[in-house]
């Protein structure tokens, strides 16, 4: 149901995490991206990584995503920029595909950690997914932590463990040496940024929603979206940061 939810609400989203154009170009300049450069992007979504750092440095790859709505998005969007022969997008498992060994000099999961379980089971999925053991191959994480301690309600409201998400950039940095990589990068999102992300699914469910009285999930979805504003406003807003963070694997 929050698949479908999603694919509603990010409807109007070119980049389905709180990041704004300008900074997923300037993560692209701090990448040190380059025509010769091949990614694998897991959880791709509508691809827009992909699709605007193909047009404008080059790069080729893979998008991987299970639903066929994003996919659609991204394929449309490729061909808008002209990069469709640099790129393919696959429908499917992330955490399950099959890829060839040593084939990326670039692999990326940007905002979607549940593919592994959570961030440390996402990292070493993307340790293994065909990333070239070379000291320039980079693993891309987008992922959520908390300004400080989180009180009990906000992980109970939430659903979320305690220790499964790192206590400020120190704890972030920790976790990733943990297992085994290094931080040598990051671009982070500011409150803007958060904002503008969450408010634009609000107007596209309502619009949605007024369209489609008649669906039979409408009331589900209306519980799920409200559910969602209020732990943004009670929680997220207040007590979480985001951000894109580039790892090398540590010799």
């Amino acid at each position: 149901m929050s698949l479908r939810f999603y694919e509603i609400a990010e409807r109007n989203h070119r980049i389905l995490n709180p990041f704004s154009s300008e900074k997923l170009m300037w993560l692209g300049d701090v990448c040190r991206l380059t025509p010769a450069i091949r990614q694998l992007d897991l959880a791709c979504g509508k691809g827009e990584t992909l699709c605007r750092w193909a047009q404008a440095y080059g790069i080729s790859g893979i998008g991987v995503d299970i639903s066929p709505v994003f996919l659609q998005a991204a394929r449309r969007r490729a061909s808008e920029l002209n990069v469709a022969s640099q790129l393919d997008f696959i429908q499917a498992d992330a955490a399950a595909i099959q890829v060839p060994p040593d084939s990326y000099d670039v692999v990326s999961c940007i905002g979607a950690n549940w593919i592994g379980g959570g961030t440390l089971g996402t990292l070493e999925l993307l340790k293994t997914k065909g990333l070239k053991r070379n000291p320039d191959s980079l693993i891309l994480m987008g992922e959520i932590f908390w300004r400080q301690e989180p009180p009990a309600e906000a992980l109970g409201a939430m659903g979320v463990k305690s220790g499964e998400w790192a206590v400020g950039l120190e704890g972030i940095a920790a976790m990733f040496e943990s297992a085994g990589t290094r931080l040598v990068e990051m671009v982070l999102a500011t409150d803007t940024d958060w904002d503008r992300y969450q408010s634009k699914h609000w107007w596209a469910f309502d619009q949605w929603a007024r369209q489609h009285p008649d669906d039979p999930e409408l009331e589900s979805l209306a519980a799920f979206a409200l559910k969602s504003r209020q732990d943004y406003f009670r929680y997220e807003r207040p007590l979480c940061d985001w951000g894109i963070f580039v790892l090398r694997l540590a010799d």
